[in-house]
């Protein structure tokens, strides 16, 4: 039997656990119009949420949405930041309790992880597959879940949270948080720190069917992406058909028609990077993208509307993915091709 934990409400609810998870909502936004009402009154707002909590009178906030270009189109839904303050307090408690039982090789959202950790095991498992295989006879499995976030079942999702949730307070919790962020009994919204959570917990059943029933060694997985290495085409095809199967008729899911099966020597695009057993190349498109960013910023500069920190940001931003990979000349053609000047009707004002 799975272990199950109670007792857990009033660890999310006691008044430590919300400072705590206003701190951590608030990072990197505390000057932002909504963050600063609350903190102007912030232990009333904090007695106010934890009151609403324990008489079960509390209900999510209307979710702002946009969309978002990068790195591709996204519908985000972000929450109000009073509830982003309530998911962060169930995470604090309920996450831990998952990670336990999370596999190691799944790195989205997790502390520690990260798609350059993602990037560096698919790169190790590469090597171990040429020298195991053979450059020329090793396959990769690459596969992803078509619309998943908007997929997720609610019923099957509740279902997996009680397999290690026991206290009914906090499954009340996470069942609001996930009926009313979705629509028909499905979907989870991106931009909420719960759904983050919530699809690692969905995705982490498929994860122990491939390692504990499949018995695939060579399995990684960020997100809703996941990667297999094997010896041939038709040994990935049977763990593909077997993938298939389990997230059709215990997730209902549905696996994206491009999923593929090809030889390792035609590199591995994953997590940004296109990978083979003897270096790393940065993903074509984002080089593309980078120079189209930077050559808006040169404009951008020129016409005041950026400062050199805005234009600073964003080189370090590039130069930081870049530093992963084999890049050297291209990342100095780029950076090299900017050229920063003022207008002149600027610099008179």
């Amino acid at each position: 039997m799975p272990k199950t934990y109670n007792n857990l409400w009033e660890k999310v609810v006691e008044y430590e656990n919300l400072h705590k998870a206003f701190l951590a909502a608030r990072k990197g936004k505390r000057y932002q119009l909504d963050v600063l009402n609350f903190s102007e009154r912030l232990e009333e707002n904090l007695i106010d949420i934890q009151n609403h909590l324990m008489w079960k009178s509390w209900s999510p906030g209307k979710y702002k949405s946009f969309i978002t270009h990068e790195p591709k189109k996204r519908f985000i839904q972000a929450p109000p930041f009073k509830d982003r303050v309530v998911h962060h307090a169930l995470v604090q408690i309920i996450e831990p309790l998952f990670e336990k039982k999370f596999i190691y090789h799944s790195y989205a959202c997790r502390r520690g992880k990260g798609t350059h950790g993602a990037v560096a095991k698919t790169q190790a498992y590469l090597k171990i597959a040429a020298a195991k295989w053979g450059n020329e006879s090793a396959y990769v499995l690459k596969a992803d879940i078509s619309k998943y976030f908007p997929s997720v079942n609610h019923r099957i999702l509740m279902k997996i949270l009680k397999k290690t949730i026991r206290d009914k307070d906090v499954l009340w919790l996470c069942g609001l948080i996930i009926y009313k962020g979705g629509v028909g009994g499905f979907s989870i919204p991106v931009g909420a720190l719960t759904s983050q959570l919530f699809a690692n917990i969905y995705l982490d059943q498929l994860d122990h069917f491939m390692k504990d029933q499949l018995g695939l060694p060579y399995y990684i997985r960020y997100m809703d992406d996941f990667i297999v290495f094997g010896p041939d085409k038709h040994w990935l095809r049977k763990a593909m058909i077997l993938a298939v199967g389990f997230i059709t008729d215990e997730l209902q899911l549905r696996m994206n028609p491009k999923t593929q099966i090809f030889p390792i020597r035609q590199g591995v695009d994953f997590c940004g990077y296109r990978m083979w057993p003897t270096h790393a190349l940065p993903r074509k498109r984002n080089v593309k993208r980078a120079k189209l960013r930077f050559l808006k910023l040169t404009r951008q500069y020129s016409d005041g509307v950026v400062g050199l920190r805005g234009v600073f940001a964003s080189v370090s931003s590039f130069v930081g993915y870049m530093k992963h990979c084999s890049s050297y000349t291209t990342t100095k053609n780029i950076l090299t091709s900017i050229r920063l000047m003022k207008n002149k009707s600027e610099e008179g004002n």
